[in-house]
């Protein structure tokens, strides 16, 4: 049995913790796809820990977390990462599993990343330039190093080989940064990662759905950033919907049962890109203050505005979404006033549908107003304890979305969580 938790909005939408609140009940927590350009926030004990590559199931004792082969690896992040996570306790090796199908992220990958995206100039796509982008490039081009081939007594001799193609590229474009200390990084990383638990992902996860193990795959960044299905080309390089597990960790799509999409209360985005409910105005900026809207893994401000149900009733539809979890709805308790974009007005003609180049339209988003609760929601526990007007405004997102919200996060922590 496989469960799948992802975002459905333009990624940050609070994955890390839903993970966290539901893997108790998985055996099996592994990511399918994305890099270390995802930033998943926990509060462990009180302390802020942000987790880029390993699976948010690293803190419950006993569960088995596995960076699947539609992951790209960076071995230096990865080490930091381990490193952050042993400071608590944890003993990574223990229960920390990587498919040997993974693709390795090369210094030369950073570097590309950085030239392609300073040669775009002023359009550019809002690149994390961790690399991720030429990997899967790499990846689809049948180029890339696995961290099967780690093993391999002639990796090296294929890593300078990959290396020359890449210091082509990179004359190409005029890049001739020093990348020395990224490489001696790079290497002692790969040492690190080689004492790992390398499996064959796809044999060893349907393994375990064979015993009656519970797995829950735990997505990257965000639905409307799918390569295919996102805001191209402002998007990432992989498939962040739920096909993706498929892809991603080897698994057949009849073992997928729950779809657990994850949406803000109100919406953000980081980076360039279409946001057709983006504030640029006090109330914009008040919710990105209030809701401390930086981004994890890059600290960029994200740009904010209210929930946009046409895109997330199209990131629901694509997704096969079962059930809806509602992160910082507390981030609303101030507000005397709050909007929802019902539709979209293009060229006139009001639609519910996504167009199929948002950046290349005039989109003027449709707005329904709603009474603010004006109440504080984070010590609250259960569902019948929320004012009115917030299930009211839960209750038209149900009906508008024909999934329900089964889940509020009113808070950072752990506990901060209703069942709706």
């Amino acid at each position: 049995m496989v469960d799948v938790l992802l975002g459905l909005q333009w990624g940050d939408e609070g994955k890390g913790k839903i993970v966290d609140y539901f893997a108790p009940r998985y055996d099996i927590i592994a990511r399918f796809q994305g890099g270390p350009n995802a930033g998943h926030t926990l509060y462990i004990n009180g302390q802020k820990v942000v987790l880029h590559q390993i699976p948010s199931g690293i803190f419950h004792e006993n569960k088995l977390n596995l960076i699947g082969s539609g992951v790209v690896l960076d071995a230096v992040t990865l080490k930091k990462e381990y490193d952050k996570v042993t400071a608590f306790g944890i003993d990574g090796k223990k229960n920390l599993y990587v498919s040997e199908r993974t693709q390795l992220i090369l210094p030369t990958h950073r570097a590309l990343d950085k030239a392609s995206e300073i040669s775009k100039g002023n359009e550019k796509i809002g690149s994390t330039l961790k690399g991720i982008g030429p990997a899967y490039m790499d990846k689809t081009g049948r180029n890339g190093l696995r961290v099967g081939d780690l093993l391999d007594k002639n990796f090296t001799t294929q890593y300078i080989k990959l290396r020359m193609k890449h210091q082509r590229m990179l004359d190409s474009f005029g890049f001739n940064d020093d990348i020395s200390e990224w490489e001696e990084e790079f290497f002692e990383a790969i040492e690190f990662l080689k004492s790992l638990k390398i499996v064959n992902g796809e044999y060893f996860i349907n393994e375990k759905i064979r015993e009656g193990k519970k797995i829950l795959a735990e997505g990257a960044q965000g639905s409307m950033l799918d390569v295919d299905f996102g805001t191209f080309p402002f998007v990432t390089s992989s498939n962040t919907i739920s096909a993706g597990v498929c892809t991603g960790l080897g698994i057949a799509p009849q073992k997928i049962r729950e779809v657990i999409g994850v949406t803000k209360a109100y919406c953000t985005r980081v980076g360039s890109g279409p946001f057709p409910t983006e504030l640029h105005d006090e109330t914009g900026e008040r919710l990105r203050k209030i809701g401390n809207e930086f981004g994890a893994t890059t600290g960029r401000p994200r740009r904010c505005g209210w929930i946009d149900l046409v895109a997330l009733d199209f990131a629901c539809m694509i997704n096969g979404v079962t059930q809806v979890v509602m992160t910082k709805a507390d981030v609303l308790d101030a507000f005397d006033e709050l909007s929802v974009c019902t539709s979209y007005k293009v060229d006139g003609k009001e639609q519910r549908t996504v167009p199929y180049q948002m950046n290349k339209v005039d989109i003027d988003p449709q707005y329904k107003s709603f009474e603010g609760w004006k109440t504080d929601i984070t010590r609250m526990k259960t569902k019948d304890e929320l004012p009115q007007p917030m299930k009211e405004y839960i209750s038209f997102i149900n009906k508008y979305l024909g999934v329900d919200v089964s889940y509020i996060s009113n808070g950072p922590e752990r506990e901060q969580i209703i069942k709706a």
